[in-house]
């Protein structure tokens, strides 16, 4: 009869040494496949992207700010609620607005009027100082013929004085002459006090002249500096009452609303924000050493934990920011101390993502997401 070999105690730690051996040469297999893969991965795709988890979604996020105070009189929107390009947000009480326009309206008639009445006076100026003018004229004339008569009546008692010792005249011709040349200056007198006072209404016309013609000499009525200012404060009254509606600046999604029908704002208080879905970007930190072959341009493939590996996102590497996310930190880093410790530093990458991608696959600001960056290029 043969012998069972199962209680022999010699058999026993024989088999027991087979399975060691197996599991070895099966371990050492593994890791020879393992090294064969991480060879072949290091050939073929090593060194060619930089991957990082470290990233979230960003945006441009506008904050609706009135640029006038007033009430709130009426509130379009709610958090969450899309909004396009245009579309009316808040809505401010402009009675205060209105009146302000219809006064600016009343003070540029007003003012209109009174250039126009500047042009009618300079014309009527113009006449008075033709007018003028022509008295001086007139008076320097009446000068002349009073010198002349004079003259004319001095030569007349000359030559009677010449002849009266020789008695060819009368003491009595030589007395009307002597009134002549009396009569003849005092006639003169007057002649140049009018002349003088002719002159001087010339000057003062000319000068009312140059006075309304600097009012409005070297610009059209519709540039005049008067209704320049009139139009600038109108301009302004139509710009506050334009600014009492609030309008979305782009498509997005209303977030952090903050205001209330019948609530005062301010200027600058910010009463929403609006988040622009449409061109949303991702903020990627790459550790300092993994930019060494990535500049701009170059191909990412992104994936988001909201939607899972299972979708991707495609974009491009568009700037890198100014320094390090330490740099730029509340409380930066101060490493100039005795107990340094060198940490590696990352640095933000701007990627822009497609947006017809973003349309399909709607993201939110501060979303988590994995970017590989295909630095081959």
């Amino acid at each position: 009869m043969m012998a069972d070999d199962t209680n022999d105690p010699v058999a026993m730690p024989q088999t027991l040494a087979d399975k060691r051996k197996e599991y070895f040469r099966l371990f050492a297999l593994i890791l020879l496949v393992a090294g064969v893969v991480a060879l072949l991965w290091w050939v073929f795709l090593g060194g060619k992207t930089q991957s990082t988890d470290n990233a979230y979604v960003g945006g441009d996020v506008a904050a609706i700010t009135p640029l006038i105070s007033g009430a709130v009189k009426s509130v379009a929107v709610a958090d969450t609620m899309p909004v396009h390009r245009g579309d009316v947000l808040v809505v401010i009480d402009d009675a205060d607005a209105r009146v302000a326009l219809a006064q600016a309206e009343a003070e540029m008639n007003r003012v209109t009027h009174k250039v126009r009445g500047y042009e009618a006076t300079d014309s009527g100026l113009e006449a008075q100082q033709v007018a003028r003018a022509a008295d001086a004229r007139r008076a320097t004339s009446q000068v002349n013929q009073a010198q002349s008569m004079l003259d004319k009546a001095q030569a007349d008692l000359n030559r009677r004085l010449s002849i009266a010792a020789d008695g060819a005249v009368s003491g009595e011709e030589v007395a009307n002459a002597r009134n002549a040349v009396s009569v003849a200056k005092a006639s003169l007198d007057g002649a140049l006090a009018a002349s003088a006072e002719a002159q001087a209404n010339q000057s003062v016309a000319a000068g009312n002249r140059a006075s309304n013609h600097e009012l409005i000499a070297g610009a059209a009525t519709a540039i005049n500096p008067e209704i320049a200012a009139a139009q600038a404060k109108l301009e302004q009254a139509q710009l506050d009452v334009s600014r009492t509606t609030l309008r979305a600046p782009f498509d997005g999604v209303v977030a952090r609303r903050q205001v209330q029908i019948g609530q005062r704002v301010q200027a600058g208080a910010t009463l929403m924000t609006v988040v622009p879905i449409n061109t949303l970007y991702v903020d990627a930190n790459f550790k300092e050493d993994q930019l060494r072959k990535m500049k701009v341009g170059q191909r990412v493939t992104l994936t988001a934990d909201r939607y899972g590996g299972g979708i991707e996102f495609h974009g491009k590497v568009a700037g890198f920011a100014g320094g390090t996310g330490s740099a730029f930190a509340l409380i930066p880093a101060q490493n100039a101390t005795g107990n340094w410790i060198k940490v590696v530093q990352r640095v933000p990458v701007r990627i822009a993502l497609d947006p017809a991608e973003l349309q399909a696959h709607p993201l939110l600001v501060g979303l988590s997401m994995s970017a590989t960056v295909d630095v081959s290029q």
